[in-house]
């Protein structure tokens, strides 16, 4: 095999470089080499990246509509834009592939400059803003979702389902079975926000934990991620309601936690999703809710309707209505196991293979 890398562009954040680091796996198994490009973020992510080498490319994210504020995103932009061409005619990959967020444009551009074959992958049940951008440029779209919302019209022809890829580490536990709670054992709650939304679960957990059941609280056991600036408050808020917890800013091991679990309580991000039922645990969505395009809203919707988990609006989660849902569910082990079924029987296992052969044809688009 050539050692002309595959090249794959992601935002830097656990959501895009999750299913870019899947698919990066099974590339390496056919025989591929394959690179990253990313922003500064992914060092919290990116360290065990399954790539031959890691480039950071200049970007921003459109946050503003000031004026000022969007000229200089754009003039970050444009400097990723000819880093991107420098790093691309150095490098000669066979084909770009970009999984969402600011910082896959001036790689996707690039390529498209330098008639580089390209494609993009959209997590979520709704376009990604920059997705939609880069629709018009590559020869390729792979989706998780039928429909996705926001899809061009005119991107539909060279649009495909593949689903959302999980990682092997995922994947080792999809055959290990959910295990409901039994009358009288422990309760084990994994709690998780992502980069954006964990504060909001140091803030919610504690206070609506303490309105339980005196039994029930006793049994329970969280498992959650919290930012930095949050530990100590929250272990005290914890202590003091007399809840055994363990604490820490990111989970390494987050696959096997999840399948520890009896009811994992989430945001709604995509590749969060898909681990979920990948793995299929039965799960409690809290939708981010300023999240572009209520994508979070759309994919924790789509779970739902399926009979994997429940949403729940985060401006409906009084602490009140969250101990009333957690209640109900620990006290129905039956309910928790009949929805760890379905969303195990939503997942797409197959999403890699679909997706690498999306790349391989990209690959040898011009051999």
């Amino acid at each position: 095999m050539s050692a002309r890398p595959i090249l794959l562009a992601a935002g830097g954040t656990g959501g895009h470089l999750f299913p870019a680091a899947a698919l990066a796996q099974e590339l390496a198994r056919r025989g591929y080499t394959v690179e990253l490009a990313t922003d500064i973020r992914a060092e919290k992510y990116g360290v065990e990246f399954p790539a031959r080498a890691i480039h950071r490319i200049p970007s921003a994210t459109l946050t503003s509509r000031n004026p000022f504020a969007v000229g200089m995103t754009f003039s970050r932009l444009g400097i990723g834009y000819f880093g991107a061409l420098r790093l691309l005619k150095r490098i000669e990959p066979r084909a770009v592939i970009g999984f969402g967020g600011y910082p896959t444009l001036p790689p996707i551009i690039a390529a498209s400059t330098l008639k580089i074959p390209t494609a993009i992958h959209e997590q979520n049940a709704v376009m990604g803003r920059a997705n939609r951008l880069l629709s018009r440029f590559v020869d390729k779209i792979a989706l998780s979702f039928k429909p996705t919302k926001l899809l061009r019209a005119d991107a539909e022809a060279k649009a495909r389902v593949t689903g959302t890829p999980v990682r092997d580490a995922v994947l080792a536990y999809r055959d290990v079975a959910y295990m409901p709670p039994d009358a009288s054992g422990r309760l084990l709650l994994l709690v998780f926000g992502g980069s954006q939304g964990a504060h909001f679960f140091s803030q919610a957990m504690p206070p609506a934990l303490q309105l339980l059941p005196k039994e029930m609280r006793q049994r329970v056991t969280v498992v959650q991620q919290a930012r930095e600036e949050d530990l100590d408050q929250l272990r005290e808020a914890y202590k003091k309601a007399g809840i055994a917890v363990h604490l820490a800013p990111f989970f390494r091991d987050l696959p096997e936690r999840i399948a520890k679990s009896h009811l994992v309580i989430a945001r709604a991000g995509a590749s969060t999703v898909a681990e979920l039922m990948a793995i299929g645990r039965p799960c409690l969505l809290v939708p981010l809710p300023h999240a572009l395009d209520n994508d979070q809203l759309e994919n924790a919707t789509r779970l739902e309707q399926g009979g994997g988990g429940w949403c729940i609006r985060q401006k409906e989660l009084t602490d009140q209505r969250l101990a009333q849902e957690l209640e109900r569910l620990f006290a129905s082990p039956e309910l928790l196991a009949k929805a760890a079924g379905k969303a195990k029987a939503m997942a797409e296992t197959d999403a890699v293979r679909k997706l690498a052969d999306l790349a391989e044809e990209l690959a040898r688009a011009k051999e």
